[in-house]
Order: C-alpha cells, then sequence, then structure tokens
C-alpha cells in the first residue's frame, strides 16, 4: 500500500470529489437521493482504512467544508454527520476493531452530534423540531375532538385523557430518539460495510442474529425497574417518571430483540425453512410482552441451552 506524498492527495481529491457528487444527489435529487443517503460515507471509510488517521482526518474536515459549499447549511448539517461517521468506520477497520466497538462509537457519534444539531437549530434558528411535532399532534387532537362533538360521539374526560397522551409521548421521546439513531447506525454499518468488503478490504462481520445475546445484567435492571414500578408511583410529567419510563421502554426493546434471537436459534436448530422464521419474526410484534417474557426466560435460565442439548443433530 502507497503512502507517499503523491498517493496520499490523488486519492485524497477523487475521495473528496465522490464525497461531493454523492452528498449533492443525496441533498438535491429527492428519489436517487434516499438511495445515495446511506453511501455518502462510503468514500472517506475506503479512503481511512486505506490511509494514516492524520491524512484521513484532513481529508474529512476538507469533505466537510465542500459539503457546506455545495449544499449550503443544509448540506453542512448532513455533511458533519456522514463524513465524520466515514472516518471513524474507515479508521475502526484500519485498527482492526470489532463491529460491536464499531458500531458503538458510529452510534455515539450520531447521538452527540444530532443532539448538538438540534440544540444549535433553537439556539440560531428558532426551530425545535420535537415542539413543532408535539403542536402537530395537538392540532390533530383537537380537529379530531371537534369532528367528534359534531357527531355527539365526544368521550368524557377527552381533553384531559388527550393532555395525558401529549405528556406521555413528550416522556418516551428520549427513548425513540436513542433507538432511532442506533437503528440508523446498524444500517450505515451494514450497507457501507458489505460494499467495502467487495472493495476487497478485510472488514468484520456482525455474528449472526440467533447468536444474539444480551448481558445476563440487563435482566437484572429489568427487574429492578419492574419491582420499583410496583411500589412506587410517580407523577406524569416528573424527572422521576421521565427516567422510569424510558429506562422500562429501553429495556423491553432489547429483551424482546432477545426473544426473537432465540426464536431464530430454535427454527435453526429444528432446521425449519427460513420463510417459517420470517413469518414468527412478525408473528413476534403483536405478541410483544409474550416476546419478552422469553427473552426474560432465555437470559435467566439459558434456554438456547436446553434447546441445544434436546434437539442436536
Amino acid at each position: 500500500m502507497q503512502r507517499n506524498e503523491t498517493s496520499y492527495l490523488t486519492h485524497g481529491f477523487m475521495i473528496i470529489a465522490l464525497f461531493a457528487i454523492l452528498l449533492a444527489i443525496s441533498v438535491f435529487v429527492p428519489v436517487l437521493g434516499l438511495f445515495t443517503l446511506f453511501i455518502v460515507p462510503l468514500p472517506l471509510a475506503w479512503y481511512s482504512a486505506r490511509f494514516e488517521r492524520k491524512q484521513a482526518a484532513f481529508v474529512t474536515i476538507i469533505a466537510v467544508l465542500f459539503s457546506l459549499i455545495i449544499g449550503g447549511v443544509f448540506g453542512l448539517i448532513f455533511g458533519l454527520l456522514v463524513a465524520p461517521l466515514g472516518f471513524i468506520i474507515g479508521d475502526s477497520i484500519r485498527t482492526k476493531q470489532s463491529k460491536l466497538y464499531m458500531f458503538m462509537a458510529t452510534g455515539l457519534f450520531l447521538l452527540l452530534m444530532t443532539a448538538v444539531q438540534y440544540i444549535l437549530s433553537i439556539l440560531f434558528f428558532n426551530m425545535n423540531v420535537l415542539k413543532q411535532f408535539i403542536t402537530t399532534i395537538e392540532v390533530y387532537y383537537e380537529q379530531l375532538g371537534n369532528i367528534m362533538s359534531s357527531f355527539g360521539q365526544l368521550p368524557e374526560g377527552y381533553d384531559e385523557l388527550v393532555k395525558q397522551s401529549i405528556m406521555l409521548i413528550e416522556s418516551i421521546m428520549p427513548s425513540y430518539y436513542i433507538g432511532t439513531v442506533f437503528i440508523s447506525a446498524w444500517i450505515f454499518l451494514i450497507i457501507n460495510l458489505s460494499l467495502l468488503r467487495k472493495l476487497k478490504l478485510d472488514v468484520p462481520k456482525f455474528p449472526k442474529f440467533k447468536e444474539f445475546r444480551l448481558p445476563k445484567v440487563v435482566l437484572w435492571y429489568y427487574l429492578v425497574v419492574s419491582i420499583f414500578s410496583l411500589f412506587v408511583s410517580f407523577e406524569i410529567g416528573t424527572f422521576g417518571y421521565l427516567v422510569f419510563i424510558n429506562a422500562a421502554l429501553i429495556l423491553r426493546a432489547l429483551l424482546f430483540l432477545q426473544g426473537i434471537s432465540l426464536i431464530h436459534y430454535y427454527f435453526d436448530v429444528k432446521g425449519w425453512p427460513k420463510w417459517s422464521m420470517i413469518f414468527a419474526t412478525f408473528l413476534a410484534v403483536p405478541l410483544y410482552m409474550f416476546t419478552i417474557i422469553v427473552g426474560v426466560l432465555d437470559l435467566g435460565f439459558n434456554i438456547r441451552g436446553f434447546v441445544k442439548d434436546r434437539y442436536k443433530k
């Protein structure tokens, strides 16, 4: 692999040009931009995996500046997300980090950067996306109430019910925000690492989903939160309520994934066709609480160990 100055600059200019093209398509071309959105970090990821960290960091900074020139403020906002994301992915490959490290690094970066951008949008542009979202919901419920009232079907205590529903939505927003960010990080990794593998880079692989296992401490956290909820009640909107409901939501989501993982493991051990596994996965969604119980049992009693001994080939 060439590390001389000429190679560094030549490849750097090519990578910046390719990054600029992908970013411009994502920003200005509505339909095609949906497809290029998640591969904008790819050129910088490839470059960061091939060249030293200082060189890759310099090219990443230049790419961010180009994003401002190409797309203005919106281009800069997008560039500040995807350019460093490509650097993180590529640098993790170059230093031979695990895929879990890569996932946590990209997820935490997106979490931090989107939070900073949200704060700055309030301070400098007086634009609060979450507040606008809540206002939209309030308008919807008001219009719905007017329609039901005109037909004489407005339930008793409708206004109070709407108020509590909106407060609940506001309370669980942090959990949905964190979940959305890490799902986005996972999609970025799945797409870009697949393409980088085709470009002959040594890319780490995620273990199969059937092997997904949470640390047992998650089960203890869930038990503490569940037991705590039996003896302590928080007033809606208080800090304690906010912490409790988001902790419960995140832990249930993790245990839900644990339950689905066990389902995949069981179907694989039994040798059943993949379509039945996919069907069972979709069926697990309406059976959300049952799937959580399955995840709890698997984490607490190692159900898959019993399945392996019972049905091993």
